[in-house]
C-alpha cells in the first residue's frame, strides 16, 4: 500500500522534476491510500494558484484511490507519532495513516527523510531555460 505526501502530490501534477518518481505510487490507485488532509491542502494550493475548476479537478483524481477521513484513534496515533517525531499537524496525520495500513509514504518533503517506511526524494528545483 502507498500514501502520498501533499508534497509528493504538488509534484505530480506540476510535472516537476520528481513527478516520475510519485507517478507510480499515484496510478496504482488499487494500493493508493488517500489521507483526507492531503486532498485539503493540495486544493487549498490550487484554490490560492489556479481556481476552483483545477481544485476540483485534482480533487477527483485524488479520490481515485481509497480516502481515509480522520477519526479518533488515528487522531491518538498522529499526536504521538508527531509528538515523538517533531511533524507538523497535518505531516502527523499523513505518517499516522500510513503506518496505520502498513503503507510506504512517499514524500519530497525533508521533514520524513530517514523515517521509517518513508520513500524520500530529495526536491529538486525545475531548471530553468
Amino acid at each position: 500500500m502507498n500514501v502520498v505526501d501533499s508534497s509528493a502530490w504538488l509534484e505530480y501534477f506540476a510535472d516537476g522534476p520528481n513527478a516520475g518518481v510519485f507517478a507510480k505510487p499515484i496510478e496504482d490507485t488499487a494500493r493508493l491510500i488517500v489521507p483526507s488532509i492531503t486532498i485539503l491542502e493540495v486544493c487549498k494550493r490550487f484554490l490560492q494558484q489556479r481556481g476552483e475548476a483545477d481544485a476540483l479537478k485534482v480533487a477527483g483524481v485524488m479520490q481515485l484511490g481509497r480516502v481515509v477521513d480522520l477519526n479518533s484513534a488515528l487522531a491518538l496515533d498522529a499526536a504521538e507519532l508527531g509528538f515523538r517525531a517533531g511533524l507538523a499537524l497535518a505531516d502527523s496525520i499523513i505518517y499516522a495513516t500510513a503506518q496505520a495500513h502498513d503503507a510506504t509514504l512517499w514524500t519530497q518533503d525533508d521533514d520524513f527523510e530517514g523515517m521509517p517506511g518513508v520513500e524520500y526524494r530529495k526536491h529538486q528545483a525545475r531548471a530553468r531555460g
